[in-house]
C-alpha cells in the first residue's frame, strides 16, 4: 500500500456553496436521530463510544458550506514542497478510529489555496488509481470561512468538503472524533460536542468492514502566492483504533504496524513532528526557534 496517495479536491471562496441541514450522508442513518442543538464544545472525554445508539445521540443539523474543485486543476500550479503531511498511517486495516485534536490559528491567508488541517481518514485502495476514503477533523482554509477553524468532512462520494458552521470553534479548543462503521459497513464521522455524540455524516462507500487509517496534519501554501504560514504546534492525543471485528477500541501503539513520512523533509519543510508516545500522543507545527 502506498503511504499517501489519494487525491484532493479544494475550491476557492467564489466557487464555496451555501446549503441547508448537512445533506451528504445516508438518509436512514440520519432520519433516526434527533437535530443536535446548538452548545459548545466539550470540555470532558466521552462517556462512551460513538454511535447511533449511544445515549443523546443527534446529528449535525446548522448550515454547511460545500466546496469542491478538482485537484488537477490545482496541481499544475502546486510543487510537493508546497504540501506537507504530518502524522502516520497504519499498514494493516481497523474497524475505525477516534481521537482528540487541538484548535490552532495556523495564519492563512484569505482568497488562496492555502490550508491547515488536523484530521483522522479511513481508507481503500480500489486499484487503477482509485481510492474511497472518508476523512473528519478541523480545517482553517484561505478558500472559506474568512481565516476561522471549522469542523469538516470530506468524501469521496461527493468529493467536496463540507464545514459545519453549527460548532463555533476558536483556537485553544479540543474536539473529540470518531470514524466508525457498524454491520452495514456505512462509514460515518462523529463529533463529541455539547457533551453528546454528533453525526456530522454517514456514507455508503467501498470500503467493506475494515479500512487503513491514517492521522494527520496537513498544511497546504498556495505556490502561486509563495509564503510562509505559522503554524502553531497541534496536539493530537487519546488515538483509539477500533478492532476490525468490532471489539473494545486500543490505544495506538508502537506494536501496531504504522508507516511515517520522511521526517527530513518535513523539517526541511520547516514543520516539526514530534512523536511525545508513538502512536497516540503527539504535536506536529513549526519547529522550534
Amino acid at each position: 500500500m502506498k503511504f499517501r496517495s489519494v487525491a484532493r479536491w479544494c475550491a476557492l471562496a467564489g466557487l464555496v456553496t451555501v446549503l441547508g441541514p448537512a445533506d451528504p450522508a445516508v438518509s436512514h442513518h440520519r432520519d433516526r436521530l434527533p437535530k443536535c442543538p446548538r452548545g459548545e464544545a466539550s470540555v470532558t472525554a466521552p462517556t462512551e463510544p460513538a454511535g447511533r445508539y449511544s445515549r443523546r445521540a443527534c446529528r449535525a443539523a446548522g448550515p454547511v458550506l460545500e466546496s469542491g474543485v478538482r485537484l488537477d486543476r490545482m496541481r499544475e500550479r502546486a510543487t510537493p514542497s508546497g504540501y506537507h503531511h504530518l502524522g502516520a498511517g497504519t499498514g494493516g486495516e481497523w474497524g475505525g478510529v477516534s481521537g482528540r485534536v487541538a484548535i490552532v490559528d495556523g495564519a492563512v491567508r484569505r482568497n488562496t489555496y492555502d490550508f491547515v488541517a488536523a484530521r483522522f481518514m479511513v481508507k481503500r485502495d480500489l486499484g487503477a488509481g482509485s481510492i474511497a476514503w472518508l476523512e473528519a477533523g478541523w480545517a482553517e482554509t484561505g478558500w472559506a470561512g474568512a481565516g476561522r477553524q471549522h469542523i469538516y468532512t470530506f468524501n469521496t462520494n461527493t468529493k467536496t468538503w463540507q464545514f459545519y458552521d453549527q460548532y463555533q470553534l476558536k483556537p485553544g479548543d479540543k474536539v473529540w472524533l470518531d470514524l466508525r462503521t457498524d454491520a452495514d459497513n456505512v462509514w460515518q464521522a462523529w463529533l463529541w460536542w455539547n457533551n453528546r455524540w454528533n453525526l456530522l455524516t454517514a456514507q455508503q462507500l467501498p470500503v467493506g468492514s475494515r479500512a487503513y487509517v491514517e492521522q494527520y496534519v496537513e498544511v497546504h501554501v498556495d505556490s502561486s502566492k509563495p509564503a510562509r504560514l505559522v503554524v502553531p504546534p497541534v496536539t493530537v492525543d487519546n488515538v483509539r483504533l477500533r478492532p476490525p471485528d468490532g471489539g473494545t477500541a486500543r490505544y495506538w501503539r508502537d506494536d501496531v504496524d504504522t508507516q511515517i513520512g520522511d521526517l527530513a523533509q518535513q523539517r526541511a519543510g520547516g514543520f516539526c513532528l514530534n512523536w511525545v508516545t508513538r502512536y497516540d500522543t503527539w504535536t506536529a507545527g513549526d519547529c522550534p526557534r
